[in-house]
């Protein structure tokens, strides 16, 4: 099992530099180049709003990394809901790019792979301290993913046949970030503030993943939606 990072700043490609070059004006070139290799000039060159407009005007265009990607869009959501921390931002892009990936959603449990929240509810019960903690970090950006990305599909299939809803998707999230937060592993992997912050202010992330909508490249659901 991997332990997600905020690291979509840390992991540029050609294609994204290129991006930022071009978006930004070709003849600070130089410039903006030794610009990214510094922490802080980058965090504040990611935040132009030309970088936004241009991943929302031409998507189709792009030849970015996913990375650079759902950063950019993630970001610029949250800091119109109060969300500041680029750490958070980071981090829920990197999910969202990993998720992105079919099989990246499913838990590996001893009995086979699950993305059922009730099957790893289940493994929970047996598992070690160190699985346990893992487990934990998966339901909980499983939750945000699925709650943040496909709120009506949740909504729909609640309505229709009686799945949970939302609720059941933030609770899930919510004590999950919790209990991950407080995890020794947490403080290893320098997640523990960012489990925190989604634990406590898990709906208010969601619902400003929910107002990205038909900006997201197309992002197909799960076959399954956990339950």
């Amino acid at each position: 099992m991997q332990v997600i990072r905020p690291n979509c700043r840390a992991q540029f490609s050609a294609e994204d530099i290129d991006f930022i070059v071009q978006t930004l004006g070709n003849k600070r070139r130089d410039c903006l180049i030794d610009l990214l290799k510094d922490e802080h000039s980058r965090d504040v060159i990611l935040d132009d709003e030309l970088l936004f407009r241009a991943v929302l005007e031409r998507p189709e265009c792009l030849r970015i990394s996913m990375y650079l990607y759902f950063y950019i869009l993630v970001r610029n959501v949250f800091r119109g809901s109060g969300l500041g921390d680029r750490e958070v931002s980071d981090y829920v892009a990197a999910v969202l790019a990993e998720f992105s990936q079919t099989h990246r959603t499913q838990l590996r449990t001893k009995t086979g792979q699950t993305d059922y929240f009730v099957d790893m509810l289940a493994a929970l019960q047996t598992a070690d301290d160190i699985t346990s903690f893992f487990i934990r970090a998966h339901m909980g950006n499983y939750s945000l993913f699925l709650s943040g990305v496909f709120p009506d599909r949740i909504r729909m299939r609640s309505e229709r046949r009686g799945a949970p809803d939302i609720r059941y998707y933030e609770e899930i999230g919510r004590s999950s970030f919790r209990a991950a937060s407080d995890h020794r592993l947490a403080y290893k992997y320098d997640v523990a503030e960012i489990f925190n912050t989604l634990s406590e202010r898990f709906q208010t992330t969601r619902k400003a993943l929910n107002d990205l909508g038909d900006r997201l490249i197309s992002l197909d659901p799960p076959t399954k939606i956990g339950m």
